[in-house]
């Protein structure tokens, strides 16, 4: 196990320790074991239902609720297809389908090979640029269906 490992896992353990017996500090603890890792190892989702006494079921119902929470890590290319009222009117939908057949994932999954995730989002904040997807975080606006093939080109 490498010393940045070892760090992780310490860093993961005071923040879990730190809400100790703390049941209503259950998102922020998340939030913070999300931010060592980048997604939620299942193995610490057990360890925080011991320390703060909020049952496993509990804490999965809290991860999927809310989106910004992953249980695997994410790729090298986070894609997110905005599915907000202007983007799904002006075709993300078609987006979101194109981006799956190419992949060969579903919404929430990452490739095989670790290079793309996909996933969506309810609004970018760039409506006039509908539909819009982001790629780690890089808007990509007035995207067109037959769009996608070169854009998954470009990141290779």
């Amino acid at each position: 196990m490498s010393n940045c490992e070892n760090c992780s896992k310490h860093k993961a353990m005071e923040i879990i320790n730190k809400f100790k017996n703390m049941p209503n500090e259950a998102i922020h603890c998340l939030q913070q074991i999300q931010e060592v890792f980048g997604y939620l190892p299942e193995e610490y989702i057990t360890e925080i239902s011991k320390s703060l006494n909020v049952p496993v079921s509990n804490l999965y119902g809290i991860i999927t609720f809310y989106t910004w929470f992953r249980l695997t890590p994410r790729a090298k290319y986070n894609i997110d297809v905005c599915l907000g009222t202007a983007c799904f009117i002006n075709g993300a939908d078609a987006l979101l389908d194109e981006l799956q057949l190419r992949l060969g994932i579903k919404m929430g999954e990452s490739t095989a090979d670790g290079m793309f995730s996909l996933t969506n989002t309810r609004c970018v904040g760039c409506c006039g640029l509908a539909p819009v997807l982001t790629i780690n975080g890089e808007v990509y606006g007035k995207v067109k269906r037959e769009d996608i093939k070169g854009i998954l080109e470009n990141l290779k």
